[in-house]
């Protein structure tokens, strides 16, 4: 099936190419790098549990050095988000709008942690686009004290980094699934967003 995605937001395209050292490499970027904001997270780490059934010609890595590489840098990503905002401080967000850098998704991030409290909001942004790349320095810049991000970090890490990995190793099993790998990824990401709109929807009702 031809993607109808750009080959960039394509997880599983990315994942035959550069394999799974690229995989981590852009799982850092997306979590621990201001400009990997626009990277496909979830469907990247739904397609690295698929290539793990042996799915990918040329390509079968073991599920159990997948999911614990991916968590182990989805950490460390994050916690060096998390250094950068803590030595640039609150002027790194006080920055004019550009073509990458948007005040509206540091707003974003503000938002989540605003409704879920800090803890919640650490993990939840793992599950949240473009959040779960700002939320990291926006934490470092404020005074949240580094031990606390460190422990939500790695339980907000276990559970996208392994979660994700094995719902696409399990899910990619399935022959309907395999057979249509980027419509489910899709699927994987919206109702990754779900549990946040229902918590919103409840929050606006009189």
């Amino acid at each position: 099936m031809t993607s109808a995605l750009p080959a960039f937001l394509d997880g599983q395209h990315l994942v035959e190419t550069f394999g799974i050292v690229g995989l981590l490499l852009i799982v850092f970027a997306e979590t621990g790098l201001l400009l990997g904001f626009f990277l496909p997270g979830d469907s990247l780490l739904f397609a690295a549990g698929y290539a793990s059934t042996g799915a990918f010609e040329g390509l079968h890595p073991n599920i159990a050095v997948v999911c614990v590489g991916v968590t182990l840098v989805a950490i460390a990503g994050a916690q060096t988000g998390f250094q950068i905002g803590r030595a640039a401080g609150p002027r790194l967000f006080a920055r004019e709008d550009s073509r990458l850098f948007k005040k509206a998704y540091v707003v974003k991030a503000e938002e989540v942690v605003q409704r879920y409290g800090v803890g919640r909001a650490i993990v939840l942004a793992r599950f949240i686009p473009i959040v779960r790349t700002f939320l990291n320095p926006l934490m470092g810049a404020g005074a949240l004290p580094a031990r606390t991000f460190l422990f939500w970090n790695v339980v907000g890490g276990v559970l996208w980094g392994t979660g994700v990995t094995l719902l696409g190793y399990w899910l990619g099993q399935v022959d309907v699934i395999g057979k249509n790998l980027e419509v489910f990824a899709l699927i994987v990401v919206v109702l990754s967003v779900l549990p946040m709109a229902w918590e919103l929807k409840k929050s606006r009702r009189p």
